[in-house]
């Protein structure tokens, strides 16, 4: 790191737990975030001011006012632009040292495996159980961790998965697909703006102590968010042994 870098993270190096080794550990990383969207905007916005080195952000939609109640890295001016072209703006004018890579259209098949291939841990910030049961299974194939989040009307929802262990459990081990789970839009439900900043956020925590290497991230646990009354409540995630992904 430059004397510039140095004084831009100093907050960071001066934390026992990441210090110099840490931080240039997360400079050297690269995060995938699948949507920009409630979740993608926050979680990006701490990625990109800690300094990690590459965030490759993906989304096939274009910023609309509905969606300024709570995605935060758009404005009114960017009304109609692509959601990963209006990221990578905020965010390289937040911290330039990061190289934002944006992906506007839905990753899939080959090019999502590819891209979950070489990156260092992976954000479901979707909003659909396919793409979310997708992202899993390219996760579970290479090994790479997956901090998924969750937030509609006034609840919302934190799990993380090590997928380089055979033996914890996956996405699909938590909400099989083919279940009869049905899809809930913001759109049609309604979301509590600071809902999505609250898990955002902590998708990027658990992101951020995982890349650095200490602490103890929040694996084979599902955290449940009531904004209402601002309660946390833990479960643990148990590995299916019938699982059709992780035990396949």
């Amino acid at each position: 790191m430059n004397d510039e870098e140095l004084l831009r993270y100093s907050r960071h190096i001066l934390l026992d737990e990441i210090g110099i080794e840490g931080q240039s550990r997360i400079a050297s990383a690269k995060v995938l975030v699948v949507g920009a969207g409630g979740l993608g905007c926050p979680s990006a916005l701490y990625l990109a001011s800690a300094g990690v080195g590459t965030i490759y952000i993906a989304d096939d939609d274009e910023v609309d006012l509905t969606n300024l109640q709570r995605q935060v890295l758009h404005t009114t001016a960017r009304v109609g632009m692509a959601k990963v072209e209006s990221a990578k703006t905020h965010l390289n004018e937040l911290n330039p040292c990061s190289t934002v890579v944006p992906i506007a259209h839905r990753l899939e098949g080959e090019e999502l495996e590819q891209l979950v291939a070489k990156v260092d841990v992976v954000l479901d910030c979707c909003d659909n159980f396919k793409t979310r049961h997708a992202v899993n299974r390219a996760c579970v194939k290479f090994g790479k961790p997956l901090v998924s989040g969750a937030a509609i009307r006034l609840d919302g929802q934190l799990a993380v998965f090590e997928l380089n262990n055979p033996q914890a459990p996956c996405y699909h081990c938590l909400f099989p697909e083919g279940d009869d789970v049905s899809e809930v839009r913001c759109a049609t439900m309604g979301v509590f703006a600071p809902l999505t900043g609250v898990i955002g956020t902590l998708q990027a925590s658990e992101a951020l102590k995982i890349l650095a290497g200490f602490g103890q991230p929040m694996y084979s646990t599902l955290q449940i968010y009531d904004s209402r009354s601002c309660e946390f409540t833990k479960m643990k995630i148990r590995k299916d042994p019938k699982c059709t992904v992780c035990n396949a």
